[in-house]
């Protein structure tokens, strides 16, 4: 069985709230879709320029994430050379971050910045790091060490919900797997009851939904039977 973790793709902040608010009983994290309309065409909090406000008072500690009490947050950092807003992304209260390989345009800068997160750091936040269909797994091979899991995207055109799956993904998946066996690998993208089978048969342990979820007529029966699949 994987771990299904919730995909909120929102605008602003009340978008993402009320989305937030909709799996206080059924999880413990939640994973928030960040674009910055550069890497990917969309752009959503905390990027949107229209909505700052909370923003300002997260990052003053003048209050926290949505329900920080309740639920932690894995951010999906489909942001242009995320890695130089690590600080940024970690004090507005991330858990886990997913760095996307493709949006790091400087591999070897980005290479030292992995290397250089320190112990506090490593004990505190998840690293992830995002590969596209498109994208050879050997990308890999040079920051596999220094990360704790890799996301295999499940569809080509990342930044929106709703994208048909690739099969490529599948590839992807089994091949890491062969690889690095011990390796945590996450799916985000079209996972859904129909291509969650498939994806855990190949080697997925946690899986990201979004709007098989978000536009579910039941949720909690939807977690349920995502969470069962074997």
């Amino acid at each position: 069985m994987a771990k299904i973790i919730p995909a909120i793709l929102a605008e602003n902040y009340e978008e993402m709230r009320e989305q937030i608010a909709n799996f206080l009983d059924l999880t413990k994290i939640v994973q928030i879709d960040i674009c910055d309309g550069k890497f990917v065409n969309n752009i959503t909090w905390p990027m949107n320029p229209r909505d700052q406000s909370n923003v300002n008072l997260i990052l003053s500690e003048e209050e926290g994430m949505p329900y920080w009490e309740k639920m932690e947050f894995e951010f999906d950092l489909m942001v242009a050379n995320a890695s130089e807003k690590f600080e940024f992304f970690s004090r507005l209260g991330a858990r886990r971050m997913v760095f996307h390989l493709e949006a790091e345009y400087d591999k070897e800068k980005f290479k030292e910045f992995l290397e250089g997160l320190d112990m506090y750091t490593r004990e505190n936040t998840e690293i992830g790091l995002a590969l596209n269909t498109t994208t050879d797994i050997k990308e890999l091979d040079k920051f596999i060490s220094l990360v704790d899991f890799v996301q295999v995207m499940g569809i080509e055109h990342i930044g929106q919900q709703g994208e048909k799956f690739d099969i490529r993904c599948i590839d992807q998946i089994k091949g890491l797997k062969e690889k690095y066996p011990e390796l945590v690998i996450s799916v985000d993208g079209s996972v859904n009851e129909e291509t969650a089978e498939l994806l855990i048969h190949a080697g997925a342990k946690r899986l990201v939904v979004g709007s098989a979820l978000i536009h579910s007529f039941d949720p909690s029966e939807t977690m349920h039977i995502l969470k069962n699949i074997k």
